[in-house]
């Protein structure tokens, strides 16, 4: 679509919106228009574009207001110019007059002079009445920025914790690190981002976390591509805590891309004999790269974890680690499409394949043996319910203690919500075998 024209970085990230809310296109899909732009322009559009996935809801609700007629469908690239402009002039930083001429130009860019006139007049009008029109929209439900079946579905699950979880969406996320403790300690690296000019604060109850303020890109991290970090939320590193497995036991990773609770089991735990499972080429082709990057070697394997008569060699797991495919809800910090991109039929989907792939690999650990659950999402019949339901299911399983979380009484697991000690949303059970 911008072939042959130069784009700066409002009318790349137009297109990069385009990309992923009407194409549907994954995020780095969407990125991808950013490529030729100098890193400096890139760092803005990629500013801009997560600016307004973030507060999208909201944005449409102001330009509603202020455009005098809807744009046509064939205009998605000069909608998505209106609302660029208006983050930048409600929420984005950039001086208004900059805002206001350089995304009108932008749309000659996109080959429709037309809408400049458009864009200009309508982020004047917000320069005018925007006081007025923000006090109206803090009466709106288009206030939180997320769609009508999610704002309902959290209410529903944390009538105390919607708003909390709500607000923590729509914040930038922070950037956590996972020390290799093969090649490292934390001290070792916290001194090595000290000389970088970098600050690190170590998690209290995570041994190989600790927050990069400010967050930086991967290729400023020192040390990065020799394998002696990686970025990995605090919430996901629980993962590699919770399963406790030992050196000798034999560790099934069923759903693994791209590979970061892999290479932690290994960083922590040397002398296990992990398998890796991903059903799709690509992804595995990840979690292989990411192991040869940290200096790891694991078993992996293009197989559906729920399908083990097509991959299963017949000997137990000690350990089964099943971070489920899910709605994500509990990220969306860091990935605030997916609020726009997801449907209560997809979440059913996912609640549908948890089920399987809890019911398919049960019988693969051995008795005594222990089965971690994770999911990335804040709903509860991803969560909470999935795991009552599978418990009901299977007599010979039973929920299992945390060691580092309280479990509220009558659940089998623990919720972790977006900001809690500074992490995305994730949830954990631990389902012990009997002996």
């Amino acid at each position: 679509m911008n072939a042959g024209r130069h784009l700066d970085a409002r009318g790349s990230a137009a297109l990069a919106l385009v990309e992923i809310l009407e194409r549907k296109g994954s995020e780095s899909q969407g990125l991808r228009h950013l490529e030729r732009l100098k890193d400096r322009d890139r760092a803005f559009s990629r500013h801009l574009v997560f600016g307004v996935l973030r507060w999208l809801g909201a944005l449409r609700w102001l330009s509603g207001q202020l455009l005098h007629r809807p744009l046509k469908a064939r205009d998605k690239d000069v909608e998505y110019l209106v609302l660029l402009g208006l983050f930048q002039l409600w929420k984005g930083g950039t001086p208004p007059h900059a805002a206001i001429h350089e995304t009108a130009g932008a749309a000659r860019q996109l080959r429709k002079a037309w809408a400049a006139g458009v864009i200009n007049a309508v982020l004047r009008n917000f320069q005018r009445s925007g006081d007025a029109l923000l006090d109206t929209l803090a009466e709106q439900p288009e206030r939180h920025a997320h769609p009508e079946w999610l704002l309902g579905a959290l209410q529903a699950d944390w009538p105390d914790a919607w708003e909390s979880i709500v607000a923590e969406n729509n914040k930038q996320p922070p950037m956590w690190l996972r020390v290799n403790a093969r090649r490292c300690t934390r001290t070792q690296y916290l001194d090595r981002l000290s000389k970088a000019g970098l600050a690190g604060q170590p998690a209290q109850d995570l041994a190989e976390a600790l927050l990069c303020e400010p967050p930086v890109p991967v290729e400023k991290l020192p040390g990065f591509s020799d394998g002696l970090v990686s970025v990995q939320d605090a919430a996901a590193q629980w993962a590699a805590a919770l399963i406790d497995a030992r050196p000798g036991q034999r560790v099934l990773d069923a759903c693994a891309a791209p590979g970061g609770k892999t290479c932690h089991l290994l960083e922590r735990t040397p002398g296990i004999e992990l398998l890796a499972l991903d059903r799709e080429p690509p992804r595995v082709a990840l979690i292989e790269e990411n192991l040869g990057r940290l200096g790891l070697e694991a078993h992996t394997l293009n197989a559906d974890a729920g399908a083990p008569s097509d991959w299963w060699d017949g000997t137990a797991f000690d350990r089964v680690l099943l971070d489920a495919p899910c709605s994500a809800t509990g990220v969306i910090r860091r990935h605030p499409e997916i609020k726009w991109l997801r449907s209560p039929a997809q979440v059913e989907s996912a609640v549908s394949e948890q089920a399987r792939l809890l019911d398919a690999l049960w019988p693969l650990l051995k008795p005594g043996g222990m089965l971690v659950y994770a999911t990335c999402s804040v709903l509860k019949c991803e969560n909470s319910l999935q795991i009552g339901q599978f418990l009901d299911r299977h007599a010979d399983s039973a929920a299992a203690p945390m060691d580092g979380f309280d479990i509220a009484d009558g659940e089998p697991g623990r919720q972790i919500l977006p900001g809690e000690r500074n992490m995305d949303g994730f949830y954990y059970a631990r389902l012990v075998k009997s002996a």
